[in-house]
């Protein structure tokens, strides 16, 4: 019966999509790893708060630089096995993308301050948008926000770095550390915060302005999903919202479709909305009163 089973197990008709073949020489994405990538990131980005944290400005130098060396090693060895997953070109002894997992990694760490700056105001928003937060190293270091975001734009600095695969595994990370699902391929300008976090889900196709606010269970998804002449779904088309500048969405939103929620708007909690808002426009749900 074992060997029945077994045999089932092995059979190709029952592996389609499922099995990936490993080649020899081929490197293969490595969680620990990723996750290791990610502490060192926060570390740089966030030092002393992150990583060791019995630092002065006087060996702050030092340490940032062997953080960057390690991190700089890892990353070349990480994107490379993300460049050979399902790519024919890296037979063993092509150097093709070893070249290019490491001229990635040179680049992402180049990108390393503005992505810092860009954090910073993340962080200033959490602060800012809540009244129980006492210092920005609260904020730093006990909001899931910021852990969220904070990998969600090292991913998204990678997708657009051309890595296939190690981004989305990025996020997914943060995903099952803080409830908060936000896909690397979304795009989500400065001073941006979710309050609470739990439940959020953001889109790939999303577009997301400066000094937008969520709150928790907020779903930015795709109302539907067009299909083919086989009755696939077509992928890569805009489906998600577009949030403008200043926009707020309260909890257990639900924002479907590719509609604009214009600057300024204001949604509230537990509405479902599938159309596109006009500037400044608050949506809040009637209220009836039942008269005893």
């Amino acid at each position: 019966m074992l060997r029945q089973t077994t045999d089932k197990l092995s059979a190709s008709n029952s592996l389609h999509g499922l099995f990936h073949e490993h080649r020899d020489g081929d490197p293969l994405p490595s969680g620990p790893v990723l996750a290791e990538i990610i502490e060192l990131c926060r570390a740089i980005i966030f030092p002393g708060f992150y990583g060791k944290s019995t630092l002065s400005s006087e060996t702050l130098p030092y340490h940032i630089g062997v953080n960057v060396e390690r991190l700089y090693g890892l990353l070349c060895e990480q994107i490379l096995a993300g460049l050979c997953f399902g790519c024919a070109c890296c037979d063993k002894g092509e150097d093709i993308c070893t070249e290019k997992a490491q001229k990635i990694a040179a680049e992402f760490i180049s990108r390393l301050p503005e992505l810092r700056a860009v954090l910073a105001t993340d962080v200033e928003a959490a602060y800012n948008g809540d009244p129980a937060a006492e210092s920005y190293g609260e904020i730093i270091s006990c909001y899931p926000i910021i852990k969220a975001i904070t990998n969600y734009r090292i991913a998204h600095q990678l997708l657009q770095l051309g890595v296939p695969l190690i981004p989305r595994i990025i996020t997914e990370m943060a995903h099952s550390e803080t409830g908060i699902d936000i896909h690397p391929a979304a795009s989500i300008g400065h001073h941006f915060t979710i309050d609470h976090g739990t439940g959020v889900v953001i889109g790939a196709t999303c577009i997301i302005g400066n000094n937008v606010k969520l709150y928790q269970g907020v779903t930015l998804g795709a109302k539907s999903f067009p299909l083919d002449e086989n009755g696939n779904p077509i992928k890569g088309i805009p489906r998600h919202p577009i949030l403008e500048d200043n926009v707020i969405v309260y909890s257990n939103a639900t924002v479907l479709g590719r509609i604009t929620l214009a600057e300024g708007t204001v949604i509230g909690g537990n509405l479902w909305v599938t159309e596109s808002t006009k500037p400044g426009e608050h949506l809040v749900q009637a209220r009836k009163r039942i008269s005893e």
